[in-house]
């Protein structure tokens, strides 16, 4: 960058960050005073809250926006459909098939694919990347010891048969839809630049730091320059077997919404990605301006301590689930931000419950003081409720707080950042909480293995990113149906088997699913192809109306 954003919008108001003289660099002016002159035909420009990327690394990304860089940087061996995510088109691999006892993939990667400076990735190189996963032993490991890969033996198990095969063994039957989304369209499949990142290693990380500030892998752009909390730039990559449409995709950290929907407004961003309700109403009639949004994989939900001595009465926690007014909520907090869910699976992944049937609560205070009646508890109790950041979080709270009261329930409230909250939940210090998870994919089993499944029945003794190890969740049968259904090869019977797990769970299990969430953003007109689904955002795709052709003010 040529120019600095330092002070964009920290600290100032979102008209004073407005007047702010800024320059972007590599021919991205914005106006100081007066008129826009607009974002160039050749870049796209995103305001975006990005202050939690800490890694430009697919083994250690581990959060939403890290997490769609990286995709954008690194190619995985699959991809998801951008029009349907539970279906894959070829990314590094050209193709690929699975063994008739399902226990071994092959992976027959494309003849062109081309690290940043011209020379060519082998399956040697994809074979380590993979590995190093779990010699770093960070998110990406986590993904791959769910599937049954082990350092140990990684080398036998996964392997380069020649320059362009890959070999994947597995330990089990797993389904194909299931193995394919879960390793194969994850960023653990990306193919680093081996040669770049041993020579940058320091004390044995295998590049990891170097990656804090760089990216080194096959894919439609490259890094080309970071400031932490201010702006990430990413440059078209040269002979990649897919070119992208922009030269540069330009991130720029705005954490205000009002600052966000200004900069929209003026056309000197394309892309606004962290505008609140309010904002969002405001654009709404705006011709210059068109709302997008998509339903991500992502449950809302009250977290249940099930080692309460309250809480851990199933009759309890159905009581919970009648203190919602759930489409008051989606009408007003929620307008844009989601849809009532109270299934574990969300809606667009393999084995859900449809809309209606993975929502069958309601608001009833009569049925909830029955249940509270029943299980001995008619009298009232005291609990404390931990909320994060999320906007729509405090009036959730408070709305939960007002109708528990009803009942006899004081609900003492506490608001502490995203890291505080998941710091207590983690040492399962918390009664109950609001936040949410996303799948990794897009099949119920994403959801099933950490909401459902808990392999100890021992409090918090497993290991893993599990809300049911967190909340002290066990249950030996559960378990049986949620692996039974894993390894299920009859498509037909996965679904049922899965459906069925949700009803029990919406019944007896250890949290209350409020919502699925959307992702929403807001794009200038003159930005064509925007394409995402609840997986990804895909950069590569995105082109723009040159500017006086129509779309622009």
């Amino acid at each position: 960058m040529i120019a600095r954003l330092s002070g964009l919008v920290r600290g100032l108001s979102p008209r004073r960050a407005l007047r702010t003289p800024l320059a972007l660099g590599f021919g991205l002016g914005l106006a100081a005073c007066g008129g826009s002159l607009g974002t160039p035909d050749n870049v796209l420009v995103i305001a975006w809250n990005i202050d939690s990327i800490n890694t430009f690394d697919p083994a250690r990304s581990s959060d939403i926006v890290s997490n769609e860089v990286v995709a954008n940087l690194c190619d995985t061996l699959v991809i998801p459909d951008p029009a349907d995510a539970t279906r894959l088109l070829p990314g590094l691999a050209e193709r690929w098939e699975q063994s008739d006892d399902r226990r071994r993939l092959t992976f027959h990667l494309r003849p062109d694919l081309r690290f940043a400076d011209g020379r060519l990735a082998t399956a040697e190189d994809l074979a380590w990347s993979i590995r190093r996963n779990l010699q770093l032993n960070m998110a990406g490991a986590n993904a791959l010891r769910e599937y049954g890969f082990r350092l140990e033996d990684a080398e036998q198990r996964i392997r380069a048969v020649d320059e362009r095969t890959l070999v994947l063994e597995l330990d089990r039957p797993y389904p194909q839809s299931v193995i394919m989304q879960a390793i194969g369209a994850h960023r653990l499949s990306s193919l680093l630049d081996r040669q770049t990142l041993l020579a940058h290693q320091q004390d044995g990380d295998l590049g990891n730091r170097w990656l804090g500030r760089n990216s080194a892998c096959v894919g439609p752009y490259r890094l080309r320059e970071w400031n932490a909390g201010e702006v990430a730039v990413l440059e078209r990559n040269p002979g990649h077997w897919r070119e992208a449409r922009l030269e540069r995709v330009i991130l720029r950290h705005v954490a205000e919404s009002a600052t966000q929907r200004l900069l929209l407004e003026r056309g000197d961003v394309d892309v606004a990605r962290n505008l609140n309700a309010e904002d969002l109403g405001a654009l709404e009639g705006n011709p210059q301006v068109r709302i997008e949004a998509v339903e991500r994989p992502q449950i809302y939900f009250l977290d249940i301590n099930n080692d309460h001595p309250i809480l851990g009465n199933a009759k309890v926690r159905l009581a919970l689930r009648y203190l919602f007014d759930y489409q008051a909520l989606a009408d007003s907090v929620m307008r844009y931000n989601g849809v009532p869910r109270a299934s574990f699976v969300p809606l667009g992944s393999f084995g859900a419950l449809d809309a209606e049937q993975g929502q069958p609560f309601r608001l009833d205070l009569d049925k909830a003081r029955q249940l509270l009646a029943e299980a001995g508890h008619g009298d009232g109790f005291e609990l404390r409720l931990l909320y994060g950041t999320p906007l729509y979080s405090a009036p959730i709270a408070q709305h939960l707080q007002h109708n528990a009261a009803q009942l006899g329930i004081k609900l003492s409230l506490e608001r502490m950042t995203n890291g505080q909250l998941f710091t207590r939940i983690f040492a399962n210090q918390f009664e109950l909480s609001l936040h949410s998870l996303d799948s990794n994919i897009p099949d119920a089993h994403g959801m099933a293995s950490r909401l459902v499944f808990n392999p100890d029945p021992t409090p918090r003794k497993a290991t893993g990113a599990m809300p049911t190890v967190f909340a002290s969740y066990y249950s030996a049968e559960a378990n049986r149906e949620v692996e039974a259904a894993l390894l299920e090869p009859d498509e037909a019977k996965r679904i049922e088997r899965y459906q069925r797990l949700q009803r029990q769970q919406m019944q007896e299990g250890p949290f209350a699913y409020l919502f699925q969430l959307n992702q929403v953003a807001a794009l200038h007109q003159r930005l064509l192809d925007w394409r995402w689904n609840g997986s990804r955002t895909y950069y590569a795709d995105v082109d723009k109306r040159a500017q006086g052709t129509g779309g622009d003010q």
